[in-house]
């Protein structure tokens, strides 16, 4: 790799605020805040929205649409499909 033109490159933890979860990981990410993690070092954190732990595909919360419902109604308000 060619000396000074990638970013630097070490631990941080991204901390999911909707499931008070964090985790350590590398990244060349950075952050003003700093946390103090398990194992007693000072690492930056990054706060992020969704991770793993919260996303409703991952937790199984996902919105399941009643398409038969879409449907049912679709044919009420422009009828049926072939009734000329």
């Amino acid at each position: 790799m060619r000396k000074g033109i990638h970013p630097a490159y070490g631990p941080v933890v991204f901390r999911d605020r909707a499931a008070n979860h964090a985790f350590l990981t590398r990244s060349t990410m950075t952050s003003e805040k700093t946390v103090e993690w398990e194992d007693g070092a000072v690492h930056p954190v990054v706060d992020v929205e969704t991770s793993d732990v919260s996303h409703p595909f991952y937790t199984g919360t996902a919105r399941v649409l009643d398409t038969a419902g879409r449907v049912e109604r679709f044919e009420r308000r422009y009828g049926k499909r072939g009734a000329v």
